[in-house]
């Protein structure tokens, strides 16, 4: 995910000073007097604009899981194979893929707040014309041009939001993630509760919500300063770099097992249930994926930052691969059984959260490029794994069996190691993770947007 930082200076980086006298435990006591006395405002007291991005972020990050819960009414309704409507995530992931080569190259000529704008409005378009469409067709067509706004939007909102913040940078993360978090998690329970109504309510009451973030933005949002120049070729060119390409071939295999969970999934769900007597519609799927979508927030927001500090980024990255394929042999041994369909899903989300922000922060501390380009071209070779999930993992069922998506995608995490393994030399130094919190926030925004 390209991640425009807004230049940060102190005191002591823009002017000169004499070197300090040591400071003794009676200097440090009186200095904690008045940095006491002087304390930041409070989080909750920010510009409207600032709640205005973080609304916007929360409905953008919504539209992950938002489709979900609807799938299997919409092959009902619209006579679609489940092959056809898992398309749904192969369109948006391959447009937002392509996109996230360049929207680094779009932003540094259109600026910030222009950038926003603009992937607002195709996601408004986009968003509308899926619901109101007749056909599987049409909608996966449409999801393509949402993956283009979408890709737009994330990829300004952490530059929008950390220059409109009062407080400094820190408090404008802790906002970001925050909305990245309750956007992860509320996105299957609203597409459910709105499933409910009818499969195109989900894609309405997304393009109300962005409608609504689009004014508020235009009314709120002063012009904030161009980023800095990024070349049209600067994305494809950092896969010259070894760290990089490793990173990614690893995250094109682990993302190929994600999104074999979050888009196959709901159809062996509902069998699963329908072969106990249970009635699982949207509602019922929207409350499955809103505890996915829960986990994953939580471990990526606050549990990776832990284990990463204290255990390192590459045992983590092996340890989370080895939980994920585990649980994914799981599903696919237990794919009638909807108890452990349903804990299973749930447990994904933990794993996968954390590999997220592992595997981006990794990508950080691999690469001397700038991290904007670094995140950017990483999340556009990642996101080309989880567009090939959707379009095989109905053919695999019907070839195979229920089961047969997850043993491959088992084997897809087999691969993801194996890549790691042989490219360990490229990533021989890594092992700190960042402390910066507007770093932290970027890998977490790469890691979970799709």
């Amino acid at each position: 995910m390209t991640r425009l930082d807004p230049p940060l200076t102190t005191a002591d980086e823009t002017t000169s000073a004499p070197p300090a006298a040591p400071r003794t435990r009676e200097s440090a006591s009186s200095a904690a007097t008045p940095a006491a006395a002087t304390r930041a405002p409070s989080i909750l007291h920010q510009p409207a604009a600032v709640w205005a991005i973080a609304f916007a972020c929360a409905v953008s990050f919504m539209g992950i899981g938002l489709v979900d819960p609807i799938l299997p009414a919409i092959s009902s309704e619209l006579g679609a194979t489940p092959s056809q409507t898992m398309l749904l995530f192969t369109s948006y992931l391959l447009i937002t893929a392509v996109a996230m080569f360049f929207t680094g190259f779009v932003s540094s000529r259109l600026g910030v707040r222009r950038t926003l704008l603009v992937g607002l409005a195709l996601v408004v378009v986009f968003a509308t014309l899926a619901g109101a469409s007749g056909s599987v067709e049409a909608i996966i067509g449409f999801r393509g041009g949402w993956g283009l706004g979408n890709a737009l939007f994330i990829s300004t909102a952490l530059a929008a939001i950390v220059g409109a913040a009062s407080g400094g940078s820190g408090q404008a993360v802790i906002l970001y993630e925050a909305a990245l978090g309750v956007g992860m998690a509320v996105g299957p329970l609203l597409g459910g509760a709105l499933g409910e109504v009818s499969w195109r309510a989900p894609f309405f009451g997304t393009a109300s919500l962005m409608a609504i973030a689009f004014i508020a933005i235009v009314a709120m949002l002063r012009d904030t300063p161009r980023p800095a120049h990024v070349g049209l070729g600067a994305g494809i060119a950092a896969l010259r770099h070894p760290a990089l390409r490793t990173l990614a071939v690893t995250a094109v295999f682990y993302n190929y097992a994600f999104f074999t969970l979050l888009a196959y999934s709901p159809y062996p769900v509902e069998a699963a249930g329908a072969d106990q007597g249970l009635a699982i519609g949207a509602h019922e799927l929207g409350l499955v994926f809103f505890g996915w979508g829960l986990a994953l927030a939580v471990a990526s927001v606050f549990v990776a930052p832990v284990l990463t500090r204290r255990f390192g980024l590459r045992p983590v990255l092996f340890a989370m691969l080895g939980l994920l394929g585990v649980t994914m042999a799981v599903m696919a041994v237990a794919v009638t059984s909807f108890a452990a369909l349903v804990t299973a899903v749930v447990v994904a989300g933990l794993f996968l959260g954390l590999l997220n922000t592992a595997l981006t922060e990794t990508v950080m501390e691999a690469t001397d490029l700038p991290r904007s380009v670094a995140s950017s071209t990483y999340s556009g070779v990642r996101f080309l794994g989880g567009a090939i999930a959707p379009a095989v993992a109905g053919s695999i069922a019907t070839a195979f069996g229920a089961g047969a998506p997850y043993w491959f995608a088992v084997g897809a995490l087999v691969v993801a190691v194996l890549v790691l393994v042989i490219g360990g030399r490229t990533l021989a130094g890594i092992g700190r993770p960042h402390a910066d919190a507007q770093d932290e926030a970027a890998a977490i925004t790469a890691g979970d947007e799709a």
